[in-house]
């Protein structure tokens, strides 16, 4: 059994602490889990069998310069997520792993829409995040949200996810706005066989997934298949998500360590509840379908990929405006068609110069087609970019990383975003880093295009909400200080930091008129705040973490723009993993109480019977459990989870369900 920590937030292995006859407190797992680490690593000092074991590992990272590297050398703040961390965290989902990562923001309104973001900047229909798979963007420029639930990939197929944050889009253009999210999958060579997993229980929940890898000669193949559902929150007998994803993924080995990759697939959500949007709530059947080509060598890739959205949604009233108005297409249509087309081609060269220089330039184009009963004047738009990074190593110990990018848009003034970092080594294991950066988010289609109807039912005129063109990408400025520091031989790592983000030009949706409403720029806002953490190899079978966040929020926002965020949160998690196969992990998040926005529509007809949700949502803890047994040579698992063991039932924004508690269980089996 291997006992190296291959990342951030990898605890491998881990144990779960439990008093018996108690409940899991924060308190007492802190106590515990110090008192066992300080205890081992005294243990450690005087035992000389303790030199033989392995420790802690440093991550090496391919996301902030699109090469490989130690994560004490990036120029951007990254955590990563394991293979072994999502094993054993018994998640169904991505956010449910993020949780863990501070200053990652999760929300989850109903079991089925999940807003993910970070640094305080989290909202109702998120879309200020770069989410990739495979280096292939998936963000979605029609509407901006990312489908939690329709990712293109199924759990187990899933090697690491690397969490960027801050503005990238020095490197990675739009969207990199407030970081990145990249879900790299494993190589078939990783996972040869068949891999079958299944898992069922409370709320509804049933997940499969079936995976099949091999090779033959030069030619490599991953085909996968995953289907799942589960039901609302509230009431937990109405399904909130249903569907099934096939994926196929081939490579094949060219001369001159040159590769050709190829790979496609689909994504069905027959039943999805959600989007939560103001004063809306979408019933939708939506298909992703994809293809991609991937050329690369030494130091070049050349790369394209297709990616559609056909989608078809219901524009359901939030219940607590009692049926009062009505959102509908231009002719009255509560019911949209969606349809949109992205295509993009992008190609990137490196040049090493000498042992001190190693540039990548590139280029790529990218073209947006939309089709909706919902927006009116141009479907389409056209976004092109250039860009340079430079890694300079002035000394062994010093390095600087400076890059700018210009794109130009059709719809938009052109942007530079530049990107500066320095990484200073101050002794061996121990570095910072400090770095500036610029980003931006261009108006979606929809936020220039819409054009929809809210008609009351009573007496009164007929609203319209409209789109505009002449809208301003939305911006952010970022600042950086980072530390991250070894200790007892690797046993423990330290890191540190702090942040301060300037962003400019959001996005709004304002009354111009008593009955005409558009969308605007003009809101500002400043979040700051610091990070912090260890994670700690104590034995041999027990490894753990605990990470903090303190933010604030200063802001000139009115009305949905509004930004709410908890002033503090925090995560602990211990995991434990032993020779006869048992294997365990707890986690423990404490979210801070915070205000948020709610529609103006919610006061404004409270008059005429409509409910006003109170704007103030509680902290509240959430304790995740695993526990897992692995047998037949380690080829099958069987393991029960526990998500909101404590049932602390809480709601994550003003407008969404109570959050309850899941029992599951899980079968996993590997064959040749």
């Amino acid at each position: 059994m291997s006992t190296c920590l291959s990342s951030s937030l990898s605890l491998k292995p881990l144990g779960v602490v439990r008093i018996p006859g108690s409940m899991y407190y924060p308190n007492i797992l802190g106590v515990v889990s110090l008192l066992t680490l300080f205890t081992a690593f005294a243990w450690g000092s005087e035992n000389p069998a303790f030199e033989d074991l392995k420790f802690l590992k440093e991550e090496t990272v391919i996301t902030p310069l699109r090469q490989e590297q130690p994560i004490s050398q990036a120029p951007s703040n990254v955590y990563v997520i394991t293979d072994e961390d999502i094993r054993l965290s018994g998640a169904t989902d991505i956010p449910t792993l993020l949780r863990r990562i501070p200053g990652i923001d999760v929300m989850d309104m109903n079991n089925a829409d999940i807003n993910v973001s970070m640094r305080g900047n989290n909202q109702l229909l998120a879309n200020k995040l770069l989410i990739m798979v495979d280096g292939r963007s998936i963000y979605n420029d029609f509407q901006g949200p990312i489908s939690w639930r329709g990712l293109p990939v199924t759990l187990p197929e899933i090697k690491r996810i690397e969490v960027i944050k801050g503005p990238t889009s020095a490197l990675y253009g739009f969207n990199a706005f407030d970081g990145i999210i990249h879900i790299i999958t494993k190589a078939p060579s990783e996972i040869p066989g068949t891999i079958l997993q299944v898992g069922g229980g409370q709320v509804g929940t049933l997940t499969s997934t079936a995976i099949h890898a091999g090779e033959s000669g030069d030619l490599s193949y991953r085909l996968s298949a995953g289907w799942d559902q589960n039901n609302l929150w509230e009431p937990r007998e109405d399904l909130a998500s249903r569907g099934y994803r096939v994926n196929l993924d081939s490579s094949y080995d060219l001369p001159s360590e040159s590769r050709l990759k190829l790979g496609g697939g689909l994504t069905d959500l027959n039943k999805f509840e959600g989007a939560f949007i103001g004063n809306v709530i979408l019933s939708t059947d939506v298909m992703f379908p994809y293809v991609y080509g991937r050329y690369e060598r030494p130091n070049f890739f050349l790369r394209a990929f297709w990616n559609g959205v056909d989608t078809e949604s219901q524009l359901n009233t939030n219940p607590l405006l009692n049926n009062l108005i009505r959102v509908t297409t231009p002719n009255g249509n509560s019911q949209t068609q969606f349809t949109g087309n992205t295509y993009n081609v992008e190609a990137q060269h490196t040049i090493e110069f000498g042992q001190t220089h190693q540039m990548n330039y590139g280029a790529n184009y990218r073209f947006n087609r939309v089709s909706c009963n919902c927006i009116s004047g141009a479907n389409h738009e056209h976004r092109f970019g250039l860009y340079a990074q430079d890694e300079w190593r002035l000394t062994e110990a010093l390095r600087i990383v400076a890059g700018l990018r210009y794109d130009l848009h059709s719809e938009i003034s052109n942007t530079f975003s530049p990107r500066l970092a320095v990484i200073y080594q101050l002794a061996p294991d121990h570095s910072i880093r400090s770095a500036l950066s610029l980003g931006y988010r261009p108006p979606t289609l929809l936020e220039s295009h819409q054009d929809t109807l809210v008609i009351p039912n009573f007496p009164a005129p007929t609203a319209t909400i409209s789109g505009s063109t002449n809208l301003d990408p939305e911006r952010i400025i970022a600042y950086d200080l980072d530390y991250q520091g070894w200790f007892f031989r690797h046993r423990l790592r330290t890191r540190l930091g702090v942040f301060y983000n300037h962003i400019s030009d959001l996005i709004n949706i304002r009354p111009l008129t008593p009955i005409q409403n558009e969308f605007v720029n003009g809101e500002e806002a400043d979040i700051f705040g610091g990070e912090g953490g260890v994670e700690f190899w104590a034995t041999p079978w027990l490894s753990g973490f605990f990470n903090a966040v303190y933010q604030e929020i200063g802001q000139t926002n009115k009305g949905r723009q509004v930004r709410g965020a908890p002033l503090w949160k925090f995560n602990i998690g211990v995991r434990g993993e032993w020779d006869n196969g048992l294997n365990g992990e707890l986690v423990f998040h404490h979210v801070g109480g915070a205000t948020f926005p709610v529609d103006p529509a919610f006061a404004t007809l409270a008059p005429l019977g409509a409910d006003v949700p109170d704007a103030r949502v509680e902290s509240y803890n959430l304790v995740n459990i695993r526990a897992g047994w692995r047998f037949w040579h380690e080829q099958a698992e069987i393991a029960i989870t526990a998500y909101n063991a404590l049932n602390d039932r809480h709601r994550e924004h003003p407008l969404g369900q109570k959050v309850g508690n899941r029992v599951m269980g899980w079968l996993t089996i590997r064959l040749p």
